[in-house]
Formats: C-alpha cells, sequence, structure tokens
C-alpha cells in the first residue's frame, strides 16, 4: 500500500508539472496575443513568464516577472529594432484575467529597451555627416562639406540627449583638418538634430541612452503600469 501510495503521489506530481508547464504556454500565447492586436504587430512576439510554480502565481494573481520580446517597433516613421518590454510585479487578479479583462491589470514596474541603428541615426542627420560610431557615451561623426562658406572636413564629438521631440544630437567638439576654424556654436546651429524617437511601449518618454556598436541602446521605465494605458497608447501609436 505505502508503494502504491508513493506511486501514485509520484504521479500526481508529474501531472502537476505538466499542467503548469501547460498553463504557462497557454497564458504566454494569450499575452502574446493580446499584445500584437493592441499594438498592430505584424507578428505576435514571444513572452516568457519567470518564476515557478505558475499555477500558484496564476491563482494568486501576481507574477514576479514577465518579458515580452515584440522585435522591430516603427514610430513617427522611425524604425528601432530589439524591442523589449520588462514587467516586474504583475498584479493580475484571476477573476479579470478569466474574462479577458485589462482593467485591473498592473505592474509595478515597466521597462522598455529597444535599439536604434545608426543608419537611422544618419539618415536623419544633416548631409555634412557621412559617418557615425560610437565614442564612449558620446558619439564621433565624420563631416565633409561646407557650412555658411566654412569648410568641414573632420570629426565631431556630439553628446545625446533625451527631449519630448525625441534624441538630441548635439556637437560638444569639433576637431581636425579645418573644422577647428569653425566656432562651435556655428557648428551647434548647423549640425544639431534630432532622431524622433520619444516613447517607448510603455508609455513613458525615454529616459537612457547608450552607444553600443549596434547603434544607440534606448530605454524607458514607467512606474504603476496600467495595461488599459499600454493598449491607448498603442491604439494612438503612428502606424509603421
Amino acid at each position: 500500500m505505502r508503494k502504491v501510495l508513493l506511486v501514485l503521489l509520484i504521479f500526481a506530481a508529474v501531472v502537476l508539472v505538466a499542467a503548469d508547464r501547460i498553463g504557462v504556454r497557454v497564458a504566454q500565447d494569450k499575452i502574446g496575443e493580446q499584445v500584437a492586436a493592441q499594438y498592430d504587430l505584424q507578428q505576435q512576439p514571444d513572452v516568457t513568464i519567470h518564476g515557478i510554480p505558475f499555477l500558484t502565481q496564476a491563482a494568486g494573481g501576481e507574477y514576479e516577472h514577465i518579458e515580452v520580446a515584440i522585435g522591430d517597433w516603427t514610430e513617427q516613421g522611425v524604425t528601432v529594432t530589439g524591442v523589449k518590454v520588462d514587467m516586474r510585479g504583475v498584479q493580475a487578479p484571476l477573476s479579470e484575467v478569466s474574462k479577458g479583462s485589462a482593467a485591473n491589470v498592473t505592474a509595478r514596474t515597466a521597462t522598455a529597451s529597444a535599439i536604434v541603428p545608426y543608419d537611422v541615426i544618419k539618415k536623419e542627420a544633416p548631409k555634412e555627416v557621412k559617418s557615425i560610431k560610437p565614442k564612449g557615451d558620446d558619439l564621433a561623426v565624420e563631416m565633409t562639406g561646407t557650412i555658411l562658406g566654412f569648410n568641414v572636413a573632420g570629426t565631431a564629438v556630439v553628446e545625446l540627449k533625451p527631449t519630448a521631440k525625441g534624441i538630441a544630437v548635439t556637437p560638444v567638439s569639433v576637431g581636425s583638418n579645418g573644422a577647428a576654424q569653425i566656432p562651435l556654436a556655428l557648428v551647434k546651429r548647423q549640425l544639431t538634430w534630432i532622431v524622433p524617437v520619444a516613447d517607448l511601449p510603455v508609455g513613458s518618454r525615454i529616459s537612457q541612452i547608450q552607444p553600443t556598436p549596434d547603434g544607440l541602446r534606448v530605454a524607458a521605465t514607467a512606474q504603476n503600469v496600467h495595461l488599459n494605458d499600454l493598449q491607448q497608447a498603442g491604439n494612438t501609436r503612428n502606424p509603421g
């Protein structure tokens, strides 16, 4: 009898584990469907619900960590890549989820990140900018051309700053081959530009910018996010 009971307990544990894994896959798929619909995405994003057991989280209505990998994202005609949303402390009452409602679903924090490729940044730049590469927390740009009669042939270091209109790219120094004779104030006036990416899909403005070999890694973090707010943000974004 003891052996039979042990076998039954082992079987029950296996069934619970299987049910847990099936449940998390179903939930991830449903979240992916909702995000795709809210943001009018062509492909369903990959969703990962962290934490074990999933069924305990679902029953309690609180999820430790949910990641959503969206991929490409277009805003104001500018496409960024590798968009991810990292949500922590997600409150999703089972009664709401079972009805397919997001009215009372919240996340303690939601951080979106993405890469703005350098070719996208160059596309928005003045015609004198020929190439762009990272330089610490700034960018180094190669310039060729003329500015108000001054020949430009050298390197400028530009700083990056998030603004309400997008990422502001502003020269902070100019270098060799004739560029040094041009007043910095003039260079700033002629060679400052905006990359029109201000927000990411958490309804929050970009607050972090870090150059990488592939482009600018940008991030935006929002606190106490309501999923309904994300839906409204998705429904009002500019189409890609």
